[in-house]
C-alpha cells in the first residue's frame, strides 16, 4: 500500500486467542501482541491503519461467569459484556500497538472509542440466532446449557458453540469521534466486537441482548473513514470452496460475483466464514478497492492484495 493510503483491519476474537483456543489472560495478551507486529509494520510504512476487533470467546467467558455467579451477583446483559470487552481488548490492542511501534521507532498516540452500533429491533436476527460466542464445548456440555435456555449448535469437528441474536448493523453511532480522533493523528481501536447494539426508541437509544458480527460492522466503519482498503483477519489464511469435503481447496484471488456465487451454493458457514465474505463483497461493491481474507500473520501481505482471499474492483 501507498503512503497515506488508510486500511481497515478487523481482527477476529478467535485468532487472539491461545493456540488451543483458551482465553486465558497472559494467553490473550501474548496473542494480542504477535496480532500487532504486522500492523505496525504497516504503521511504520506510512499507512494509515483503524482497527476493530472480535470478541466472541471473551464475551463467551463473561456469560459463563455470569452463570456461575448468578446467586451472587446479578447477571449483566449481552450489550454490557460487549461494552466491557471492547475497552479490555481495545486496552490490550493499546498497550501492545504503541510497544510494537516504540521498536520500530514509530511515535504515534492510539485510542480506543467503546462504540455503540445501532440495530432494528424487529430484525429476524433476534428470531433465529446464528452468531457464535464463546468456546467450543462437548455435545455433552453443550446439552448442560442448553438444558437452562440458551441457543447452542454444532460446528463439526470443532465442537459446540453458543449462538445468539445477531441483527444486521445498521449505523456505527460514534463514527464521528473516530473521525476527530484519525484527523488528530491517532490510530484508532473502534467498533469492537461489532459495537455495543442499540435500538432507537422514545427518548433516546436503549441496548439490547444481542451480539453484532464483527466483520459486517468493520465494513460499515471501513466505507464511513473513506479507506481503500479493509483486511478481515482470521485464524485461517483463506476462504474455502468446498469447505470440510474432499474437494475443498483455498479461493486465492477472486472477484465479487465469484463469491456471491459460492455462498449461494453454500460453500461458507453462516455463523463463521459466511459474514467475512459477506463483508468483504459488500465493501467492494460499495466502492472499495481491495478486500482480503487472511491469517494474523499475513495481514501485511493481504493489505497489498498478495495473501489470502482477495476482491478487488
Amino acid at each position: 500500500m501507498a503512503k497515506g493510503e488508510r486500511v481497515l483491519i478487523a481482527l477476529g476474537g478467535n485468532a487472539m486467542t491461545g493456540p488451543d483456543g483458551t482465553a486465558a489472560p497472559d494467553a490473550q495478551r501474548h496473542a494480542v501482541e504477535a496480532a500487532v507486529e504486522p500492523v505496525a509494520d504497516l504503521v511504520a510504512g506510512g499507512v494509515e491503519v483503524v482497527l476493530t476487533h472480535g470478541n466472541g470467546p471473551q464475551v463467551g467467558n463473561l456469560l459463563i461467569k455470569n452463570q456461575l455467579a448468578a446467586r451472587v451477583v446479578p447477571p449483566v446483559p449481552l450489550d454490557w459484556c460487549g461494552a466491557q470487552t471492547q475497552a479490555t481488548i481495545g486496552v490490550l490492542l493499546l498497550n501492545a500497538l504503541q510497544r510494537a511501534m516504540a521498536a520500530r521507532g514509530v511515535e504515534r498516540q492510539v485510542a480506543v472509542v467503546v462504540t455503540r452500533t445501532l440495530v432494528d429491533g424487529g430484525d429476524p436476527g433476534f428470531t433465529d440466532p446464528v452468531k457464535p460466542v464463546g468456546r467450543y464445548f462437548s455435545a455433552r456440555e453443550a446439552e448442560r446449557f442448553r438444558a437452562l435456555g440458551q441457543n447452542w449448535r454444532s460446528f463439526g469437528a470443532k465442537g459446540w458453540r453458543r449462538v445468539v441474536a445477531s441483527p444486521e448493523p445498521l449505523e456505527i453511532l460514534d463514527a464521528a469521534a473516530v473521525d476527530t480522533l484519525l484527523a488528530a493523528g491517532f490510530i484508532v481501536v473502534a467498533a469492537g466486537g461489532g459495537g455495543v447494539p442499540v435500538v432507537r426508541e422514545e427518548g433516546g437509544l436503549r441496548g439490547v441482548e444481542a451480539v453484532i458480527d464483527k466483520d459486517l460492522a468493520a465494513q460499515l466503519l471501513a466505507r464511513h473513514v473513506a479507506a481503500t482498503t479493509l483486511v478481515i483477519a482470521t485464524d485461517v489464511e483463506h476462504a474455502m470452496a468446498g469447505y470440510g469435503t474432499p474437494g475443498e481447496r483455498p479461493i486465492g484471488r477472486t472477484t465479487v460475483a465469484q463469491l456471491r456465487a459460492y455462498a449461494a451454493a453454500g460453500h461458507f458457514g453462516g455463523g463463521s466464514m459466511g459474514p467475512k465474505v459477506e463483508a468483504a463483497v459488500r465493501f467492494v461493491e460499495a466502492g472499495g478497492r481491495r478486500a482480503a481474507i487472511t491469517s494474523l500473520a499475513l495481514i501485511g501481505d493481504a493489505a497489498d492484495g498478495n495473501a489470502g482471499t482477495v476482491i478487488e474492483r
